[in-house]
């Protein structure tokens, strides 16, 4: 017998966005608050500074720039540190040393669809990004992320030394705008319905059963 069909939902989202982390997090409470629903979740691009050089740029510098000052970054991020504390990330915002480009990350993730990876992935990205501090703009650095993930590490750095899917992770954070998304995370559900930013579980699990149960009627 075949089972249900999944619900698909299609997360727009972004390496270096604390919130999407939170984002993450709170969708896989959601998800077990809705047990007899199964979804099929897809990871999509966003770049929140598609600016940035592909070596990145000085962390300090971009904070500064961006929010006008280090004083004004620091009260920022110590509320996103709070709502971090909430669902258990341990944000270490001191260590990261620079801000990526993230396509080549987001490169990573829709390789990692390939072999059914996609979520650890996204995890270990965050990990290394948001707890360990690592530099994700340096390839080999992505290669190794890309091992703890469970792809092929040298294979990947074949592929991350070539402009393979540049492309068309570009068309895809093209597309997103298009869409009208301006802030992420974007929770697209059963192509029908959206769910933006980090919203609490109960939110987004009864956003999960009303697409659950509506697209029965459809």
């Amino acid at each position: 017998m075949f089972g249900p069909v999944p619900l698909k939902v299609s997360v727009i989202s972004d390496v270096m966005c604390p919130w999407c982390y939170i984002g993450k997090r709170r969708f896989e409470k959601a998800l077990a608050l809705v047990p007899d629903i199964k979804v099929e979740t897809t990871w999509l691009p966003f770049q929140l500074d598609s600016t940035l050089p592909a070596e990145g740029k000085d962390r300090q510098l971009y904070l500064s720039e961006k929010f006008g000052g280090a004083e004004q970054a620091k009260e920022v991020y110590s509320r996103i540190e709070a709502a971090g504390q909430q669902e258990e990330i341990p944000f270490a915002f001191d260590k990261i040393t620079k801000s990526p480009n993230t396509l080549n990350g987001h490169r990573l993730i829709l390789w990692a669809q390939e072999n059914d990876r996609q979520e650890e992935m996204v995890e270990a990205l965050f990990q290394a990004f948001f707890i360990d501090g690592k530099d994700l703009s340096r390839i080999d650095t992505l290669s190794e992320i890309a091992g703890d993930a469970g792809l092929e590490t040298e294979a990947i750095r074949r592929r991350l030394e070539s402009d393979e899917d540049l492309a068309n992770v570009s068309a895809a954070v093209e597309q997103a705008s298009v869409m009208g998304v301006t802030g992420v995370p974007f929770f697209v559900v059963d192509n029908r319905f959206g769910i933006s930013g980090a919203e609490q579980p109960e939110t987004i699990a009864a956003a999960l059963m009303h697409a659950d149960q509506t697209r029965s009627l459809s």
